[in-house]
């Protein structure tokens, strides 16, 4: 493999263990896909608006473009990535590339220029699968433009458009010539995600197949999801919960994916009851909004039966009012990360709701520690950082030295979130060691947007710091200090922000422009002291 990770060995000894247990199910998605496939191959596993295709047309499709894929010169190792909304075609890219042994590169469609070409540029894609146009934005022109920059990109291959190489030629092309489908290892690399890093530099994840099929196991185990269910999914199938609930869970749990393009509640309300979907993993803005569509439409949703919730602070109160709202599903907290996918499986039952709603779930198929700043183990009940080892654990980084800082000596990962665990065997989460703000479940890197700020002439130096917001869990908030003569206001840096090709919603809500910062003897500044300040700062503008 000609890959920036071919150094890569698995991180830690256990891992063999997990091997050798049988923990790992030894089994790609393709392998699946064909079985199930041979079952029964006019079950509908992905309905899409108006679209729905069974098993029978997914692997089609896939087999038809793996020829065209190889054809144009892919061969296993190599990495394709792509960056479409939740659309069918984006489950026969994935499965032709696990059954062509290829590395996905899921990237996120809210991405733009900045973060799409370091992505790409990062991981060396060989292929780009990219949405023509999307929500009033030309992908198909950002690819273009950013391809001169990349020269191992030796393909930009548009979804739904019109010229050039597109995915439906592609397909077309392949249908009804043989597939010699290669030996693909279900311990190598299958999927290389990109999560925001604290440098501001993204960090690549690296996932195998055994890796991603044993969350997914242990999620049908824990949640009781049986083999018909439908589960709707409104998150990008381009982030880790929305790509292995929404892309490969059909394939592992022989679910039914229930795909949303954008959020809407009473979209959401319609397509549960249509197809008596059972249940969702997604940002807990959308669990309140479907609570509160649901009592204004005066139905109580029975076939739903679960909903995790995660990527943000949870209040409390949430869980219990959700579920008044619903006859028999059961609202959770949920804990992991692209790293380390869910750490904990929450508390699916209604018996146990006032777990579900005071703490981020219970541990399951983790080896979870709780430490202090040498990493000792600190005392039960007492808080530290979080690590997590367990066979969904992933493989390490596409960068050795990011690898060999996040996981410790004896293969845990360092999570950077701080917490403890509670008598009952619950991961409660109080804060976070690592500088990101987690906005409607999105990592944000702090640093990413302060290197942008510190370019405008007028800022002498910027930070920025998570700030409470009534949606999204949380928001961003830089604070600013001018240069002498310098003059700009909120909406000026907005627009500097927003002219770096960083994604939108990386734009601070919010510009505190102030003399100094609070710091530390050293002079390093005190964010904790700036995310209070603006805490009541927002606090006080609300009670007004």
């Amino acid at each position: 493999m000609n890959a920036p990770w071919a150094w890569l060995e698995l991180p830690a000894p256990h891992h063999k263990a997990y091997a050798e247990s049988g923990a790992w199910a030894g089994k790609t998605i393709a392998d699946l896909a064909y079985e199930l496939t041979a079952a029964d191959p006019d079950f509908v596993v992905f309905l899409a608006g108006d679209e729905r295709m069974t098993r029978g047309e997914l692997l089609a499709d896939a087999e038809a473009l793996s020829v065209s894929l190889a054809e144009l010169g892919l061969q296993p190792g190599d990495v394709v990535s792509f960056q479409t909304p939740n659309w069918i075609e984006a489950a026969v890219i994935n499965l032709a590339c696990a059954m062509s042994g290829l590395i996905i590169n899921p990237i996120v469609p809210i991405y733009r220029d900045h973060e799409v070409s370091m992505m790409l540029g990062d991981c060396g894609a060989k292929a780009f699968f990219v949405a023509s146009t999307f929500r009033n934005f030309d992908y198909a022109a950002m690819a273009e433009r950013l391809r001169p920059d990349l020269p191992e990109l030796q393909h930009v291959i548009t979804v739904r458009g019109a010229s050039g190489t597109t995915y439906e030629n592609l397909v077309k092309a392949g249908r009804g010539k043989p597939f010699q489908r290669p030996q693909v290892d279900a311990g190598a690399v299958k999927m290389l995600l990109y999560t925001s890093g604290t440098t501001g530099r993204p960090k690549g994840v690296l996932h195998s197949h055994n890796t991603l099929n044993r969350v997914l196991r242990m999620t049908v185990e824990h949640w009781g999801i049986n083999p018909g269910d439908a589960i709707i999914m409104p998150s990008p199938v381009t982030h880790v919960s929305g790509y292995a609930n929404g892309l490969e869970l059909p394939l592992i749990g022989q679910t039914r994916s229930i795909m949303m393009e954008v959020w809407n509640a009473q979209d959401a309300l319609a397509l549960i009851e249509q197809h008596q979907v059972t249940g969702t993993v997604a940002a807990t803005p959308f669990l309140i909004e479907l609570a509160s569509a649901a009592a204004a439409a005066g139905t109580r949703l029975p076939s739903l039966r679960f909903f995790a919730c995660g990527g943000a602070a949870v209040p409390p109160e949430v869980i219990p009012t959700a579920n008044k709202a619903f006859e028999n599903c059961a609202a959770f907290r949920v804990f992991g990360s692209s790293e380390v996918p869910l750490v904990t499986l929450g508390y699916p039952g209604r018996e146990n709701e006032h777990l579900a709603a005071s703490t981020d779930g219970a541990i399951v198929d983790y080896d979870v520690r709780i430490v202090d700043d040498q990493e000792n183990d600190v005392a039960p009940g007492q808080h530290g950082e979080i690590l997590a080892r367990g066979p969904a654990m992933f493989l390490g980084y596409a960068d050795q030295q990011q690898t060999a800082d996040a996981i410790s000596a004896d293969g845990y990962f360092r999570t950077g979130d701080i917490g403890c665990i509670t008598p009952e065997g619950a991961v409660l989460i109080t804060g976070r060691k690592k500088d990101l703000i987690i906005r409607g479940g999105e990592n944000i890197s702090a640093k990413e947007i302060e290197d942008v700020l510190h370019t405008h002439a007028a800022v002498k130096e910027a930070t920025v710091v998570a700030m409470p917001h009534a949606r999204l869990g949380e928001g961003i908030c830089a604070y600013v200090i001018l240069r002498d003569g310098g003059s700009v206001d909120a909406h000026g840096l907005a627009k500097h922000v927003e002219a770096s090709g960083l994604a939108k919603q990386k734009i601070p809500e919010r510009f505190e422009f102030v003399d100094d910062f609070p710091r530390t003897a050293s002079g390093k500044i005190r964010k904790d002291q700036l995310r209070a300040d603006v805490t009541a700062k927002v606090a006080a503008q609300a009670a007004v």
